[in-house]
């Protein structure tokens, strides 16, 4: 049973999918920063609510005592993360889909059926045709 892991463990295929597991989530931390980081902030100017992955639906505000300490956490929907969730979702998704489809593009296009010769029945006809002449 060892080594049939064994052999499992290091097919070829295995370990492309760990590399490329690796890969993905190194590329959706580049998405995450650039969403956070760039696009979220320009599309909270667009519409003029700044940083649109801060944006929130306040439910409590945060509570605080005399001495300015939080009693209580503020409750609040936080839209702008789930907003910048979806858009590194798409991004990650259409490059997987560019990375595929390039993938597809230069794989070998297979060579068509050789075309299906005459049939049984054909040939031995052919052959009673020719016996006769």
């Amino acid at each position: 049973m060892l080594k049939e892991f064994k052999e499992f463990a290091l097919k070829g295929s295995l370990i492309d999918v760990a590399v490329g597991l690796v890969m993905a989530t190194a590329f959706g931390a580049i998405t995450a920063a650039f969403v956070d980081g760039i696009f979220m902030p320009i599309v909270g100017q667009i519409f003029q609510i700044g940083d649109l992955s801060a944006a929130k639906i306040v439910l409590s505000p945060a509570e605080l005592d005399a001495a300015g300490a939080v009693t209580k956490p503020e409750s609040a929907i936080m839209y702008g993360k789930f907003i910048g969730a979806i858009l590194n979702f798409i991004i990650v998704a259409f490059v997987m889909f560019l990375v595929i489809k390039a993938l597809n593009a230069t794989k070998k296009a297979e060579a068509p059926a050789p075309p299906a010769g005459p049939t049984q029945e054909e040939l031995l006809s052919q052959i009673r045709d020719l016996l006769k002449k």
